[in-house]
C-alpha cells in the first residue's frame, strides 16, 4: 500500500497564484468585479456561502497541478472568510456549485475546452460564460451527472442563486430575486451617495418642521407623533423655552 506523503509547506506546494493576471482588460475586470461584489451584497447575510474572484481551486489533495482559478466562484455550505486558495478537501469536499467566466480576446478555444472539462469533471452545478465584447452569453447546468446547455438562457433564473439573466443586443443584465439590477462598483457608490443625501435632506426637513409645528401651538408630544420622533428628540431640537 502506497502512503501519500503530505508536503510540510502546503502554501508552496499549493500556490495561491497561478501567475496569470486576473483580467486582460478593463472591460473583463469590470464584469468580474460587478458579478462578484453584487453577489457579495446579495448573499451578505448568509454566513454559509463563500464567494471569491480569481481564486485558485484545488479539487484533489496531493495534485497541485490540477487547479483552475474561476473568474467568480460560489460555494454554498462553506463559511465566509479569507482563503489563499480553495482546497476542496479542507472545505468538507464541497466543490463550488456556481462558476462564472468572463472572456477576453486572448482566450483560446483550448482554454475554453479545458475549463469546461474541469468544471464538468469536478462537479460544478451551474457554469456561466459571458463574452462582453461579442455580447455572447452561454450557460450549462448539471443534469444526470453531466453538463447540459441551458436553452433559452435569456430569462433564466439560477436555481442556486435566484438571480435572473437577460441578454439584450447591447449587454447582459443580471437581476436579483427582488428585481434589482446588478450595478457596477461606481453605480453602487453613486446610489449609496444619493441615498445618504436623501436621508440627510429628510432629517434636515424634519428638524426644521419641529419649531414650525411648535409655533403653531402643537405640544411636544403631538409634534413627536406627527414626525415620528421620540419626545426627547423633539425637546432637543425645540428652541429653548418651547
Amino acid at each position: 500500500m502506497v502512503q501519500q506523503v503530505k508536503p510540510e509547506n502546503t502554501t508552496s506546494f499549493y500556490p495561491d497564484s497561478d501567475g496569470q493576471p486576473m483580467a486582460d482588460n478593463t472591460l473583463q475586470f469590470e464584469w468580474i468585479v460587478t458579478i462578484k461584489e453584487n453577489l457579495e451584497l446579495l448573499l451578505a447575510t448568509d454566513e454559509q456561502i463563500f464567494i471569491a474572484g480569481d481564486l485558485l481551486w484545488y479539487p484533489v489533495e496531493g495534485d497541485s497541478k490540477l487547479c483552475r482559478a474561476p473568474d467568480v466562484l460560489v460555494a454554498c455550505g462553506r463559511p465566509k472568510g479569507y482563503r489563499g486558495s480553495y482546497k476542496q478537501w479542507e472545505e468538507a469536499n464541497i466543490a463550488p456549485q456556481v462558476v462564472f467566466e468572463i472572456l477576453s480576446p486572448s482566450n483560446t478555444l483550448r482554454d475554453l475546452a479545458e475549463k469546461f472539462a474541469f468544471y464538468d469533471r469536478f462537479g460544478v452545478e451551474e457554469y456561466y460564460l459571458y463574452d462582453p465584447n461579442r455580447v455572447d452569453f452561454n450557460g450549462w447546468i448539471r443534469q444526470d451527472e453531466r453538463f447540459v446547455i441551458i436553452e433559452p438562457l435569456s430569462g433564466w433564473v439560477s436555481p442556486r442563486l435566484g438571480i435572473r439573466f437577460e441578454l439584450t443586443a447591447e449587454t447582459l443584465k443580471i437581476f436579483t430575486p427582488s428585481g434589482d439590477l446588478f450595478l457596477t462598483y461606481v453605480e453602487l457608490g453613486q446610489r449609496m451617495q444619493a441615498a445618504e443625501a436623501r436621508a440627510i435632506a429628510a432629517e434636515q426637513a424634519q428638524q426644521a418642521a419641529v419649531p414650525q409645528l411648535l409655533s403653531m401651538g402643537l405640544s411636544v408630544e403631538q409634534v413627536a407623533a406627527a414626525l415620528g420622533l421620540a419626545v426627547e428628540d423633539v425637546r432637543a431640537i425645540a428652541p429653548s423655552g418651547s
